[in-house]
């Protein structure tokens, strides 16, 4: 049954490949479960209920990616989305949590209409290729960053900005094995190589964290159950949110959710080669369709919008191609309504070089950029830059289109501009001047 129905043995992929991608993708993701309950907890909503709102939402997402979408992408609470929520919405304009949550409904339900209507389908479609190859790119260097500095690798620097923390200590001597070790097992084509270094960097840092100290964690067992909390669900305020002064909050977690994402696809289908025959992400019609409902259901549940992660491409480096992937990954979700503090096993230099070697996967794409052809060189190196610099997917793709735009018009190649392109155009000045204020 599962065969027929994801046709495993035509994507190259076996049910235990599939299982082994979606625990992986899972390992790599997991660190939501307790940092969307930190972020959001500071509007006043109860930690707890936050927590069981994330795994609710992220099983229920990833489950429907799998199933409906068939494709091996994890969806759960965005990163930055949960922030503009919290530092934005909440302590910046003052609005209360139950409103924040209706504005994510709404922003939901615009998202389904334009899913509904294929506009989204269309966006994307309008995308240049040579952009696509830098989305992807730009999101292997993102992902690789996110693991450095998750491990404490790369550091704040005054004098600098940033810089790459002092060896001598227990903390960065575990990432560094865990790196070596796990990059070892990709290059000599192992067998869920990322699984066994995330596991071996585990038992590691328990080890080193004993003998050396330091600020590696330390497995603790004690209380590791939990009883989950559904005091959030439906508590979101729908008319309240509806004001009109509300409009450019809803508007900003359309715009910052639409392009994460359609780059998202965009990235992992371009560095995966996970494309149909006309060369767009595959059931990319369903894949936005679940998105949008990802985003709805954060407004039910009681949580920020949920979208595709970029992590996923963890568990596609390790061979997942169908949505049996995805479908795995939620089932890891679920039981962690109930052991979140199993959480801390697994402390984050154990997952970071998961992350990097990734990151490595990604910018396969950016050898097909015409590098010579300066008015789309330009563009791509500016979204493959800014992805990382402003450790922002939005922002990366929306300065490549925009210098994308103002190229071809300089260069008097204005007939290769879509009508399509020209209003992302339109609402990525727009976003500019709304999001950041």
């Amino acid at each position: 049954m599962l065969e027929r129905y994801f046709a495993l043995s035509r994507n190259g992929t076996s049910v235990r490949t599939e299982l082994i991608a979606g625990l992986s993708s899972f390992l790599a993701t997991m660190y939501i479960i307790v940092v969307n309950p930190a972020i959001l907890s500071q509007t006043g909503m109860p930690f707890s209920g936050v927590l069981t709102a994330t795994v609710l939402l992220s099983f229920f997402s990833s489950l429907m990616m799998g199933l409906y979408a068939r494709n091996p992408l994890i969806v759960a609470p965005g990163m930055g989305l949960n922030a503009f929520f919290t530092f934005t919405a909440v302590k910046g304009m003052g609005l209360a949590w139950e409103t924040a949550l209706g504005t994510v409904f709404w922003a939901g339900i615009i998202f389904l209409l334009l899913s509904i209507f294929k506009v989204r389908t269309l966006l994307l479609r309008a995308i240049p290729q040579p952009l696509r190859h830098a989305i992807a790119a730009g999101i292997g260097f993102f992902i690789a960053l996110i693991g450095f500095t998750n491990a404490g690798f790369i550091v704040d620097n005054p004098a600098t900005l940033t810089g790459i923390a002092r060896v001598d200590n227990a903390v960065t001597a575990t990432f560094i094995i865990g790196l070596f070790l796990t990059a070892a097992l990709v290059v000599r084509g192992v067998k869920g190589a990322i699984i066994i270094g995330i596991t071996t960097t585990t038992l590691l840092a328990a080890l080193i964290g004993r003998v050396w100290g330091g600020a590696v964690p330390l497995i603790n067992w004690d209380g590791w159950i939990s009883s989950p909390d559904f005091s959030l669900l439906f508590r979101l305020d729908l008319a309240g949110s509806l004001q009109w002064s509300l409009w450019p909050v809803i508007f900003a977690f359309v715009f910052t959710d639409l392009f994460d994402s359609l780059s998202t696809f965009v990235g992992v289908a371009e560095a995966a080669n996970l494309k149909d025959a006309s060369g767009e992400p595959l059931n990319v019609n369903e894949a936005l369709l679940t998105d949008a409902v990802a985003t709805t259901l954060g407004g039910l549940l009681g949580s920020s919008p949920g979208t595709a992660y970029i992590e996923s491409a963890v568990g596609i480096e390790q061979g997942g191609r169908t949505g049996l992937t995805a479908v795995f990954a939620a089932l890891c979700f679920l039981p962690f309504m109930f052991l979140s503090p199993l959480l801390s096993v697994i402390p984050a230099i154990a997952t970071a070089p998961a992350l990097i070697i990734v990151g490595a996967y990604m910018i396969r794409p950016v050898v097909r950029i015409n590098w010579l052809a300066m008015d789309e060189a330009i563009p791509a190196f500016l979204a493959i830059l800014l992805i990382p610099f402003s450790y922002s997917i939005t922002q990366g793709i929306i300065w490549g289109f925009l210098s994308w735009t103002a190229l071809k018009i300089a260069t008097g190649k204005y007939r290769e501009l879509s009508p399509t392109l020209l209003v992302i155009d339109a609402f990525a000045l727009l976003s500019l001047l709304t999001v950041s204020h």
